[in-house]
C-alpha cells in the first residue's frame, strides 16, 4: 500500500482516479480549496469504495499556493508520501484569455510550489496532469508526442510552463552537474477531451456556471438545464463541417495513471511524457447524434460562426502509451454517451441535486 497525495483531487478527473487508487488498496490524502468542485464528489467516492477503502481517504481543504496547506498535506500521517499525482488548476479556456494572471498564479506558481514541498518531504515521484492544447493547431493527424508544443491561448501557455518547469527540473539533476542520479519520477500525461462519468452515475463532471467544453453543455441540454447547444464553426474541412476532437472517456484516463504511476516505481528515475487519448476522432455532430441515441432526448443546436482559437480537428496518436504502459482507451463514444447520460440523469443539477 502506498501513500499518494492527489493536489485537485475532488475535480472530475481527480475523483475518478481516487476511487481507482482507493480500490487498488492505497492511502489516499486529497488537497483542494473546492474553488471548482463539491466535496459531495469526495463523499460519493468514499461510498463507492466501501468503508474499508474509505478509512484510507483523507482531505485537507487548502490550496496548493498556500505552503502551510501542502505541509499539512505531506504530514497528515506518519507515512512518508511515495507520489503526488497533480490535478490541482484552473482549465477554462476563455477564461485564462480574460484572466491570465491568474492563470499563471494558480497554474504555474501553484505547481511550483507544489513542486517545492515535495522537495522539502522528500517525495520525488509526479503524475502531472498536461493538456492536448499545448500542441495548438497541431502539424498532424493523429498528433504524436514529438509534435510541435505551440499553445494558443494562455491556459494552453501555463500547462507549457509547467511541462518545461519540470523538464528543467529532472534534466538539472540528470546532467553533468548533478551530484549523484536524478531522483525524479515524472509522468508529464497530455490529455485530450476528458467525457462521460462512472459507470454507477454517482459521480461524474460538473461545472460551475456554463460550461466550457461541449460535453458537458451536451448533456445539460438533454437534460433541460440550457435550451440549446452552440456549435461553434460549421465551415471546418471534415465531412459534416463540425470540428473533429478525440474523445477519452474519464475511467480510460483514469486507469492511465494508475498505470503510469506503476511505471514510474518499476523503472529508474525519468521524465516520461505521454498522448492519453482514443486515438479516434469524433466531429460534434456525432457526438451530439450519439448522445440523443444515449438519453432519447433531442438536443437542438445552433450553428454559429468559428470562435477565434479552435482548430478543426485534434486527435491523439496514443501508440506510445500503449508501448510504454500496456495501456489504451477501452470504452467507445456510445458507452461514454451512455454513462454521462446516466450521471446527467440521475443529478440534473449536478452535485447541487442532493444524494444521488
Amino acid at each position: 500500500m502506498a501513500k499518494l497525495l492527489i493536489a485537485g483531487g475532488a475535480g472530475f478527473i481527480g475523483s475518478h482516479t481516487t476511487l481507482l487508487l482507493l480500490e487498488a488498496g492505497h492511502q489516499v490524502v486529497v488537497l483542494d480549496n473546492f474553488s471548482t468542485s463539491s466535496p459531495e464528489s469526495l463523499q460519493r467516492v468514499a461510498q463507492l469504495a466501501g468503508s474499508s477503502a474509505s478509512a484510507r481517504l483523507c482531505l485537507v481543504e487548502g490550496d496548493i499556493r498556500d505552503p502551510g496547506s501542502l505541509d499539512q498535506a505531506f504530514q497528515t500521517t506518519s507515512a512518508p508520501c511515495d507520489a503526488v499525482i497533480h490535478f490541482a488548476g484552473l482549465k477554462a479556456v476563455a477564461q485564462s484569455v480574460h484572466q491570465p494572471l491568474l492563470y499563471w498564479d494558480v497554474n504555474v506558481g501553484g505547481s511550483q510550489r507544489l513542486l517545492a514541498a515535495m522537495e522539502r518531504h522528500g517525495c520525488h515521484t509526479l503524475v502531472f496532469s498536461s493538456s492536448a492544447t499545448v500542441y495548438g493547431y497541431p502539424d498532424r493527424i493523429p498528433i504524436p508526442e514529438t509534435a510541435a508544443l505551440q499553445p494558443i491561448n494562455p491556459y494552453g501557455h501555463t500547462k507549457a510552463a509547467v511541462e518545461q518547469m519540470l523538464a528543467d527540473l529532472a534534466s538539472n539533476e540528470a546532467g553533468p552537474a548533478a551530484s549523484g542520479p536524478s531522483r525524479w519520477r515524472i509522468a508529464r500525461l497530455r490529455y485530450f477531451n476528458p467525457v462521460g462519468a462512472h459507470a454507477s452515475g454517482r459521480i461524474g463532471e460538473d461545472p460551475l456556471g456554463p460550461p466550457d467544453n461541449l460535453f458537458p453543455f451536451v448533456s445539460q441540454v438533454a437534460v433541460g438545464r440550457r435550451q440549446r447547444l452552440k456549435i461553434f464553426g460549421a465551415d471546418w474541412p471534415t465531412p459534416d463541417g463540425t470540428g473533429i476532437r478525440d474523445y477519452i472517456h474519464v475511467m480510460d484516463l483514469a486507469e492511465g495513471h494508475l498505470a503510469a504511476l506503476e511505471a514510474l516505481w518499476n523503472e529508474p528515475p525519468q521524465l516520461l511524457t505521454l498522448n492519453l487519448g482514443s486515438g479516434r476522432g469524433h466531429s460534434v455532430l456525432e457526438v451530439v447524434q450519439a448522445f440523443e441515441a444515449a438519453s432519447g432526448r433531442p438536443v437542438p443546436y445552433d450553428l454559429l460562426p468559428r470562435r477565434a482559437g479552435d482548430a478543426a480537428e485534434s486527435v491523439a496518436d496514443p501508440t506510445e502509451a500503449h508501448r510504454r504502459l500496456g495501456w489504451r482507451a477501452q470504452r467507445d463514444l456510445a458507452t461514454i454517451c451512455s454513462d454521462g447520460w446516466h450521471w446527467q440523469s440521475l443529478n440534473p443539477e449536478g452535485y447541487g441535486s442532493g444524494p444521488a
